[in-house]
């Protein structure tokens, strides 16, 4: 079977950590969704790596990254991630496999990105001007360049018809950006991606299921940035949701296992939108200064707020998670009182349903639980956990009807608990 690793909130989850510590267990790691957008943060000896495009089991030495066909690829992005990971000594060409129908991002769609957010003024969505949302566009318009027509022999005829449709839209937006060295690294990045391992993935990867290898899965950006089932219009462009497997790789539903959903203890957001349970006091600002929370792909500080556990539940449901896993569990140590949301009041009424608009007339409905006030870093087994941790997690269990089979008590790679052994591999 192939197993599922996703973040079940608006991203930062700490998802790169979790798949690169259970990556020893699988063959082969596979990116599903997203682009350059993600900023999955490893720490490997003190160091930390982020990875934007290239499958989080690329550390190790064993497995095999794939990046699918519903991912948005920058060729000039994805070079200098390889050119980085070789400089660190890893090998990587001969263990990542792209997609030829994953789709290209191309200098003038980062344009568009930006004379795009800088034209909504104060309505503007916090996009991260990757690109991603016009590079989406155009895949649906059934305009976008794919990674195999890098290939073909019109392409560089095709990439001017698109470059051309894009700076007649930009000229309405009054852009004036000379992007012209962009375009220059994208044209050198494009010949760099042509002697990389560009496949027909479907194929390739029905033939390592029936080989018997071990998939993994691995999702970007958060459930609730979902583009259907997310804070619309506060979204991305792209399935963030476990059905995005079968369409982002080309895998059947019946061949998921395990969907693993990563939560965070407590909750972060980047950039606009709706966020019931953001602290805007001290409390916000030391939840951000404990866990640095800030953007691995655009410096920016996150807004914090305490678990929201009525989003939680919806997401939990959305993904048909079988197992969760609870990252930055040690950025709440000091605090002497810990809360959850368990319930939305909106206009008098409680329910724990997502309700269509997230908007400022809802309140949250908390839970208030006992801090530990001690640190869990040096914890090396989960049956020393304090006790009012183990309150806190068991209260969120029974909320949603899943276990927590592990949690994470800090940055470096192997700082995870395993509570429960429930099989991750099938």
């Amino acid at each position: 079977m192939v197993d599922v690793i996703l973040g079940l909130q608006w991203g930062d989850e700490g998802k790169g950590k979790i798949v690169d510590y259970f990556a020893r267990h699988y063959d082969v790691v596979a990116r599903f969704q997203g682009g350059p957008n993600a900023g999955h943060t490893l720490y490997i000896d003190g160091e930390k790596i982020v990875l934007h495009t290239i499958p989080s089991g690329i550390y190790h030495p064993h497995t095999l990254n794939l990046i699918g066909n519903g991912v948005v690829i920058d060729p000039i992005v994805l070079k200098h991630e390889i050119q980085a990971l070789e400089a660190r000594g890893v090998e990587v060409k001969s263990r990542l496999f792209i997609s030829q129908k994953a789709h290209l991002i191309l200098p003038t769609h980062r344009a568009l990105d930006k004379a795009s957010e800088q034209a909504k003024g104060k309505e503007r969505i916090g996009s991260t001007l990757r690109g991603i949302g016009p590079a989406y566009m155009d895949k649906t318009g059934r305009n976008g360049l794919r990674v195999g027509d890098v290939q073909l022999a019109h392409f560089d005829r095709a990439y001017e018809a698109l470059r051309k449709k894009h700076l007649e839209l930009l000229s309405h937006y009054a852009f004036e950006e000379n992007i012209e060295h962009e375009e220059a690294a994208f044209q050198d990045a494009v010949a760099y991606l042509r002697n990389l391992q560009i496949i027909r993935a479907e194929y390739r990867l029905h033939d390592w299921y029936q080989e018997g290898k071990r998939i993994l899965a691995e999702g970007a950006q958060g459930s609730m940035l979902d583009i259907d089932f997310g804070t619309y219009p506060y979204v991305t462009s792209s399935t963030t949701l476990a059905a995005g497997v079968c369409t982002g790789l080309g895998l059947s539903p019946r061949q998921i296992g395990e969907v693993i959903g990563i939560t965070k203890a407590y909750c972060t957001r980047v950039g606009s939108g709706p966020f019931p349970t953001e602290l805007l006091d001290e409390t916000g600002e030391s939840l951000r200064r404990a866990g640095h929370e800030f953007g691995a792909t655009t410096g920016r500080p996150r807004r914090c707020g305490w678990i929201d556990l009525v989003a939680l539940r919806y997401t939990c449901m959305l993904n048909g998670v079988t197992q969760l896993i609870m990252t930055k569990t040690d950025v709440l140590d000091h605090f002497d009182s810990i809360q959850a949301a368990i319930a939305y009041r909106i206009n008098g009424q409680e329910t724990r349903e997502m309700p269509f608009y997230l908007d400022e007339n809802i309140t949250p409905v908390y839970q208030h639980f006992t801090g530990w006030k001690r640190p869990i870093s040096e914890i090396q087994h989960a049956q020393e956990l304090p006790a009012e941790l183990k309150t806190y997690l068991s209260y969120i269990e029974n909320y949603l009807h899943l276990p927590i089979t592990g949690l994470s008590n800090g940055p470096e790679r192997n700082q995870l608990l395993r509570r429960v052994e429930k099989p991750i591999v099938n």
